[in-house]
Parts: C-alpha cells; sequence; structure tokens
C-alpha cells in the first residue's frame, strides 16, 4: 500500500457549511499492490529450475514416490519416502512439510498434502500451506510443480491458493514490525495443467482480489467515502475504456437519493455514489451486467450505536463496494466483452446530532418510504439507492454485494455466503458461478410469507423487524423492493469477505467467472 495516509493541515467547507478534514494527494491505497510474477514452463525439469522452494502435491494416502517426487526423494536423499513410510506425511489437504535438497537448483522442496484432490478446495488449501512456508523460509522465488493431468481449473486453484496465502497487510509497520519482510516475487508454474492465457487471467484476478483486501483492511480515517471514490477515479484512469464518475451530495439530492443520504448525514465526510462503466464495442447490444455493493466505509450502528467489542473491524463495512470495484476492473483488464455498470453507494453511519433516528420516515430514489426502526441497518438503505440507480441506467441483470447481516453468519458461518434472487434462472448462473470460482454461495428463500417482516403502520417498508427471526430474509425482502423488476442476486457476504478481524478477498474470482459466462 503507498502513501503516508496522513490529513492534510486545513479543514475544508463543503456545501452544508460542516467541516470536513481532507485527504493529501497520494494517501490512498494504491490498486495492485500484492505483485507477483508469474511464469510458465511446460515442459521443465522442476528439480532443475533455479528456486528456493519448489512444491510438490501427494494425495491421501500417500503411496511410493514417483515421477516428480521420486526425483525430489532422490535429491533429499530419501528423506520424503522415509517420511511416508514413519507418517509424518500424511498427505492431508493442507498438511505441508519442507525438505532440504543437495545439488540441486530447487534448494528445498516443501511436500503439500491434497487430500484426495477432488475438490477446488483441497487444491487452494495446499496452495495456502506453501505460501505460509515460502514466508517462513523467506523464499521469494518459488516453482510450482503441476501433476501430469492435472485439470486447469485445479491448477489454477492451487496458483490461486498461493497468492491468497502469500498476502499480507503491512501498510502501517514499520520495518521492525513486520513490515519489509519476504514475499513471494517470482512464481514459476511448471507442468500442462495451465495454459500461458490461464495462468496470465489468474494473475489478474488476484491482484484485484489482493486489491479488494487492501481497501477493507485500510482503517476508516485513511478511507472515508471521498477517498474510496478517489481510488476509484484512479484506479479507473489507468484501465484503459473503464470510466467513472462521482455522485456528490447535490447530484444525490437531483436524483433525490433520500436513504443514501439519510445515513450519510450523521457524519462530517459527505456520502457520494461511484459509478464506474466498462463498454467494450464487441460486447452483444441490450445485456448490461450491473454490480452494486455495499460501501459503508464505517459503521458505528449510528444512534443504535454497536457495542463496543469489535467495533473496529466496521471498517470492512465496505467490504461489497471494495469487491464492486474490483470486479468491473478485471473484468475490463481481461478484456472481457460484456457491458457492465458497477455502483457503490458510500457513507459513514454515525452518532452525531444530525444523523437520522429510530422513527424517522425518509423517502428512497424510487419514491418508496421507509420507516427507521434500527439505525444499524443502514446498509439496506443505501443499497435502496444503489440498486434503483443501476436499474434506471443501464443494468439488464444485477449481483449486488454487501456485508448486510449477522443472521447469514449464523445460518452460513465463513464458507458460504447466502445467495437471494428475484429471478430463478439468473440465481443459478449466480449460484454456478460462484461454485466453479471458489467464491462460495448457497441459495436462500426469498418467500411472500417473510414480507409483513418488511411492512410498516407509517411507511410503504420498515428497515427492521421487531420480530427477531429471519434477518437475513427479510433484509433480502427489503432490497427486492428496490431493483425495478431487473433479474437481481443479492449475496450476503458478512461471513466470507471478512474473518479473524481481516478481509478475504471475496468477490472478484464470481464475478469474472459469472462476466466470462455471459460472453455469448
Amino acid at each position: 500500500m503507498g502513501g503516508s495516509g496522513e490529513y492534510r493541515g486545513g479543514l475544508e467547507e463543503d456545501f452544508t457549511g460542516i467541516a470536513r478534514l481532507t485527504y493529501a494527494p497520494g494517501a490512498l491505497p494504491q490498486p495492485g499492490t500484492q505483485s507477483m510474477k508469474c511464469m510458465l514452463k511446460a515442459s521443465a525439469d522442476p528439480l532443475r529450475t533455479r528456486s528456493q522452494l519448489l512444491l510438490v502435491v501427494v494425495g491421501s494416502p500417500p503411496g511410493a514416490p514417483t515421477g516428480v517426487l521420486a526425483a525430489a526423494d532422490a535429491a533429499s536423499g530419501g528423506a520424503i519416502s522415509a517420511a511416508i513410510k514413519d507418517g509424518e506425511v500424511r498427505g492431508k489437504a493442507g498438511d505441508l512439510t519442507v525438505f532440504h535438497t543437495s545439488a540441486s537448483p530447487a534448494q528445498r522442496v516443501a511436500v503439500a498434502g491434497i487430500g484426495d484432490g477432488a475438490s477446488r478446495h483441497d487444491w487452494e488449501q495446499a496452495g495456502r500451506a506453501f505460501a505460509k512456508a515460502a514466508a517462513r523460509a523467506r523464499s521469494t522465488r518459488v516453482s510450482v510443480a503441476l501433476p501430469e493431468g492435472l485439470s486447469s481449473d485445479h491448477a489454477a486453484a492451487l496458483v490461486e491458493g498461493i497468492w491468497l496465502g502469500d498476502y499480507r497487510f503491512e501498510r502501517f509497520k514499520g520495518a521492525k514490525n513486520g513490515n519489509g519482510g519476504s514475499r513471494i516475487r517470482d512464481l514459476v508454474v511448471i507442468g500442462a495443467g495451465l495454459s500461458a492465457k490461464a495462468l496470465a487471467r489468474t494473475a489478474t484476478i488476484m491482484e484485484r482480489t489482493a486489491a479488494v483486501r487492501d481497501l477493507a483492511n485500510t482503517p476508516a480515517n485513511h478511507l472515508p467515502p471521498s477517498s474510496l471514490a478517489t481510488y476509484a477515479k484512479e484506479l479507473a484512469a489507468s484501465i484503459p475504456g473503464l470510466t467513472c464518475k462521482v455522485l456528490g451530495v447535490r447530484e444525490l439530492e437531483r436524483l433525490r437519493a433520500g436513504a443514501l443520504l439519510a445515513v450519510g448525514q450523521g457524519s462530517q465526510e459527505p456520502p457520494c455514489m461511484i459509478v464506474m462503466r466498462w463498454s467494450p464495442p464487441t460486447a452483444p447490444k441490450g445485456q448490461v451486467l450491473g454490480l452494486v455493493g455495499k460501501a459503508v466505509t464505517f459503521d458505528t450502528g449510528g444512534i443504535s450505536i454497536k457495542p463496543a467489542g469489535g467495533m473496529e473491524d466496521m471498517k470492512m463495512d465496505m467490504s461489497g463496494g471494495a469487491i464492486a470495484i474490483e470486479s468491473i476492473a478485471a473484468i475490463a483488464k481481461l478484456g472481457l466483452p460484456v457491458e457492465t455498470i458497477a455502483v457503490i453507494p458510500s457513507a459513514e453511519n454515525m452518532p452525531d446530532g444530525r444523523a437520522i433516528k429510530p422513527g424517522d420516515v425518509i423517502t428512497a430514489m424510487n419514491g418508496k418510504t421507509i420507516e427507521v426502526i434500527n439505525t444499524d441497518a443502514e446498509g439496506r438503505l443505501i443499497l435502496a439507492d444503489g440498486l434503483t440507480y443501476a436499474a434506471r441506467n443501464g443494468a439488464t441483470h444485477i449481483v449486488e454485494f454487501a456485508t448486510l447481516t449477522g443472521a447469514i453468519v449464523v445460518a452460513l458461518g465463513e464458507v458460504y455466503a447466502g445467495l437471494f434472487g428475484s429471478d430463478k434462472e439468473w440465481t443459478e448462473t449466480v449460484r454456478a458461478a460462484a461454485e466453479a470460482s471458489g467464491d462460495l454461495a448457497w441459495p436462500m428463500p426469498l418467500h411472500e410469507g417473510y414480507r409483513p417482516l418488511i411492512t410498516s403502520s407509517v411507511a410503504d417498508l420498515s428497515n427492521a423487524a421487531k420480530k427477531r427471526q429471519a434477518g437475513a430474509v427479510y433484509a433480502a425482502m427489503f432490497l427486492r423492493e428496490f431493483t425495478e423488476g431487473v433479474p437481481w442476486c443479492h449475496v450476503d457476504v458478512a461471513g466470507t469477505a471478512m474473518s479473524n478481524g481481516a478481509s478475504t478477498g471475496y468477490g472478484p474470482r464470481l464475478v469474472a467467472t459469472l462476466a466470462e459466462r455471459l460472453v455469448p
């Protein structure tokens, strides 16, 4: 991550007369901060390839070493076969043992387990374990020996796992506290399981995945809505054909985006709506993929304030917006002939004297009135205007991402995101892309029996129910009211986008796979 992230000395007056802090140029996160040069050597000898650490995989239970593993065993003086015989190498997915070699350009061999190797998850786990071993060994040039007959999908999952395991967020650490440590710079993939084109695709998507993590991990005082908007504009300017405009408070007032404005009115940082477009000339007419992402850059809960414990993680409540920004960037960098619009409503949810209150009634962009029962149900409010804007500005199919509800974490944990959809065919298309990509999503119900949970006695809708039930479902029911009849999917990533106080990078793999499947 580049830049100092420090505040400029003065204060600036926005049109409301509220003084707000502003950011100096160069203080923003820099796109694509995790950089790994990926090279393919399809017919090379892994043991004769210069590398500080070579990855060789083994299934469970492991048999006698053959092929590359046998050569590595010989280079290790029989240590690998002895470890297999003694049960020290079991081949379980994610297990890994490092062996030193002698008289070989590959200085060490990491033997990683893949279990039965039947799922993408097994291969991704092996890649993650290998990256962690590379960090411990301070290896910056590593290589991977792909087994013969390995599918391109599983080979990509192995490489993705290396990218995911190698990621570290160190922007705010000094050299004495971990910053500047070794990370993988060169990754050499050896074998026929992955083409050069497929490897380049994987690297592009994983760069954008790392950028999602950088954005979501950045503290809220370094990335308020205005800075997120500037980042999006700078990113778009760096990719030919990708455009970005930012709708400020005046434009939002003209659009009558009352829900987004209401959430942002309690903060000194004004809300905004980021709109990015990718319109390649070869894209088929009449099909526009809409990406909508929730970007609450910090969520206190507002007047319905959250407990203090864990509130620091609410800097990641903009993960959905980061997914939308980086996913459209991935589509553009891959040159996919799919017209795409990304809409990212962004605000801080703060509890000052101007903040919305429980019982307030606000009017969204589509004219529907909303009774605010809980100000901590703010994500669905800003998404209401974001969805309407996307639908009214050309999106023919929408997929929307949001760290929306704790209820989905209770239901599905951190493995699957919750997937809700208004159109059966579109929902299945998104689900299949999620399954194929490794960014998993599980279908959840949208049934009219849940409608009473979003009814209000004083407005068209309420943003929260008084009954503690089906929280993720009725939140999705609420969002559907603002999709203008466009086929839409809501992906609740509260469990999958952040884990143990850090971003996971969920999203770009799913969207890239989805966009590829929309190509005629």
